[in-house]
């Protein structure tokens, strides 16, 4: 037998079957959101009597400090592509449209001039779950911070060094290649002038004798 009981405690369906509703909660939450959406408006009007723009309350708390990218951005890999978009997608900078479109705020930017001040902008960095506060480096993060760089540069040097033994390996192996060549055209070079030599004194000893030449 069932035991599933419906989300407010009341039966979900009347005796015809049809599906009924618990009014005083429905509304209840109706009343919440109308004063909600009272106050928000309230809001909105004093900050634009002050020429501010309204931002929704957020809780700092629950956000992290604000940190430096860890690559960078790629605003030339769509470079000469075309991209089809319907044309319904977004309306103004809302939704996904043509251009440099920023997923976390569901908006679309023309220009990469634009993504970067909206990455760099309060709204983004909250919809990322930052506070756009920096936090203060200890003494231990700055050491830590010089260990990683020293190790990072370790790294990249030992990668060069052996690209360069690579490259000096390649270098002996063409130059040992050269002279081997150069060698054998000096071995070419003598071995025909020999054979050339050879072959003039046996024309001059068959002169001599037709000739009846007798040495």
């Amino acid at each position: 037998m069932s035991t599933n009981k419906p989300a407010y405690g009341n039966p979900t369906s009347d005796t015809f079957g049809g599906k009924s509703w618990d009014r005083e909660e429905y509304a209840k939450k109706g009343a919440e959101e109308e004063a909600k959406r009272k106050e928000e408006g309230k809001a909105r009007y004093e900050a634009k009597l002050l020429g501010k723009k309204w931002h929704a309350p957020v809780d700092y708390g629950s956000l992290e400090a604000t940190t430096s990218r860890k690559q960078r951005l790629d605003v030339a890999s769509m470079v000469g592509k075309t991209t089809i978009v319907s044309a319904a997608n977004a309306v103004g900078k809302r939704g996904k449209g043509a251009g440099f479109y920023c997923s976390d705020c569901d908006l679309t930017f023309k220009d990469n001039l634009q993504l970067v001040e909206h990455l760099n902008s309060k709204q983004h960095l909250i919809a990322t779950g930052q506070s756009g506060e920096v936090a203060q480096a200890t003494v231990d993060d700055v050491r830590q911070r010089l260990r990683m760089l020293a190790h990072q540069k370790r790294v990249r040097e030992e990668e060069e060094r052996m690209v360069w033994q690579m490259d000096l390996g390649e270098r002996l192996k063409d130059r040992e290649e050269q002279l081997s060549k150069e060698r054998e055209e000096k071995r070419r070079k003598r071995n025909e002038k020999r054979r050339k030599g050879n072959d003039e004194v046996k024309q001059e000893d068959s002169w001599e004798g037709r000739l009846g030449i007798i040495a």
